[in-house]
């Protein structure tokens, strides 16, 4: 700790030394500071010597009943609480830092995945790490994933559609597709929970994801496989905006389950597409060359336990052991 004397001498203190001032001038007295210290009573005088060396000022008076503090030592044990409280709070900080329950994760997700899959996991975590900051960051997919890359983001929650390259996957859950309907629809003749077949959607108006979607290239590959093309297609890049052109009639919509509560509002009926069946594989996805923060490793952990703890996931969708993943 570097401060100036009068003469404008650098002076060396360290936070033991500030201690013991603070000790002393707390205790008024070299005996009582030293049993509260366990320091025997010539080295906290030795200390307070020093450190008045050093500063250039006599910081205590010396009677043979007590030890008070002179106008110079009251300034210098107000400047010195305030190092020794923040040094104190810091070293704190980074102690919970290093145990992982102090810090930050942030978590770059897909909308659906922060409105649907994320929330009762967040809310595990933080009622385990209560002081451990959580940020989510909901993106489409390839910005999702240049995030983790380009270091933005500790970890992504997100759906595989292609080998994740130099970055790690561990799929924690998936989700399966339906096609979304307005209520008179001929497609809502069939029982409730009835497959749908992907080739049903030929030569139907359809309302389409944007292309940079995941829910995009899922349904794209459902109507390929299935020998179809649909007919006139509106795209749209918000879930919300999806629903509600759905809703007004303008064409059907393939949606995986993990996005149904999004669109509830648009009172849409919903079937099972089947003939291909369709499943989003969903998982955690890291930089494994890049050192993780204790708080992030225990919130990958958390990740990679989801399927054991029953938390609650929408329709069409379920957790994943390990096992099942890639």
């Amino acid at each position: 700790m570097n401060w100036a004397s009068e003469s404008g001498e650098d002076m060396d203190l360290t936070i033991q030394q500030l201690r013991i001032v603070l000790a002393v001038a707390r205790e008024g007295s070299f005996t009582a500071a030293g049993e509260r210290m366990r320091l025997a009573q010539s080295s906290l005088s030795r200390t307070v010597a020093e450190v008045e060396r050093r500063v250039g000022v006599t910081l205590f008076e010396r009677t043979t009943r007590q030890v008070l503090l002179t106008p110079a030592g009251h300034e210098f044990a107000a400047v010195a609480e305030r190092i020794v409280g923040e040094f104190d709070r810091g070293v704190n900080h980074f102690t919970g830092f290093l145990a992982g329950t102090r810090g930050l994760v942030r978590i770059a997700t897909l909308p659906s995945l922060a409105a649907t899959l994320l929330p009762p996991v967040v809310s595990r975590y933080r009622r385990e790490r209560p002081d451990v900051r959580v940020q989510i960051e909901d993106a489409l997919l390839g910005q999702v994933l240049e995030r983790v890359i380009g270091g933005q983001a500790d970890l992504a929650v997100t759906v595989l559609t292609e080998p994740p390259g130099p970055l790690g996957f561990r799929q924690i859950a998936a989700d399966h597709f339906f096609c979304a309907f307005p209520p008179g629809d001929p497609l809502g003749r069939r029982r409730a929970g009835e497959p749908v077949p992907w080739a049903d959607l030929g030569g139907r108006e359809f309302i389409a994801f944007d292309r940079a979607s995941s829910v995009r290239i899922f349904a794209d590959r459902g109507l390929r496989e299935a020998g179809v093309r649909p007919g006139p297609v509106t795209e749209a890049r918000n879930i919300a905006a999806v629903a509600g052109l759905a809703a007004a009639g303008l064409g059907v919509s393939a949606v995986p389950g993990l996005v149904l509560p999004l669109i509830e509002f648009a009172r849409l009926e919903r079937r099972p597409l089947e003939r291909p069946s369709l499943t989003r594989p969903i998982g955690v996805v890291f930089d494994p060359r890049r050192p993780q923060a204790p708080a992030v490793r225990h919130f990958l952990e958390l990740l990679e336990a989801s399927p054991r703890l029953g938390l609650d996931l929408p329709e069409g969708a379920e957790w994943t052991s390990a096992a099942d993943g890639r």
